[in-house]
């Protein structure tokens, strides 16, 4: 079928709109650091100096207290091999996995949540003890490697950096993750009890 050429011109116009569109998009990506840590499973002892160093790094002030529950890498002791497992914290995730993978690993059975990064609303895991906020890795933000590596005597995490090409728009950004913090708050206390605070706090600057 053969459109008239008044229509194929506005096929060819929206054609161009679009390949504009896909070219600002690829345009737009940038350079991006991705900071991981590596974990040597045979090498971790279960001593969880990552975890008390981790939960004093972020205290309020620095290194003022050490609570375990705010440590945003937890060591997971299997105690049937005697081997310990850590995890650091990942994205938060709204709500909780619809289904969960079982692992064999040597015979015995894991369930999924067990190695998964993420707070969640099923986990107790990963999360503030006093306002519920979900904790994520920072990487020790401001220090030349997370304290948690360097505090490894025994070498079973390894702090790598590679770098990829992202868009601008896959970026997290910092209002973004003020609104996270912001929509957990009032889910647990209540918009009206956070705004109060807010006012009480301003009057007290």
């Amino acid at each position: 079928m053969r459109h008239p050429p008044r229509h194929r011109r506005k096929l060819r116009r929206k054609k161009r709109r679009i390949e504009r569109r896909v070219q600002t998009v690829t345009d737009e990506k940038k350079k991006k650091i991705i900071k991981t840590i590596r974990i040597d499973v045979d090498k971790c002892n279960g001593c969880r100096a990552c975890e008390v160093i981790c939960s004093a790094f972020h205290a309020e002030p620095k290194y003022s207290s050490n609570n375990p529950a705010r440590s945003r890498i937890r060591v997971i002791h299997e105690p049937l091999r005697d081997i310990y497992i850590p995890v650091y914290a990942g994205e938060y995730t709204v709500a909780e996995c619809a289904g969960r993978d079982k692992y064999t690993i040597d015979g015995k059975e894991y369930d999924e949540c067990a190695f998964c990064r993420a707070s969640c609303p099923s986990r107790v895991e990963f999360k503030e003890p006093d306002s519920g906020l979900p904790l994520k890795c920072d990487m020790c933000e401001g220090e030349e490697e997370p304290l948690c590596v360097r505090w490894c005597l025994a070498d079973a995490l390894i702090y790598e950096e590679r770098e990829e090409e992202v868009a601008e728009e896959d970026v997290l950004t910092e209002q973004e993750d003020l609104e996270l913090g912001l929509e957990s708050l009032a889910k647990k206390y209540g918009l009206k009890q956070i705004i109060d605070t807010v006012a009480r706090m301003s009057k007290e600057d």
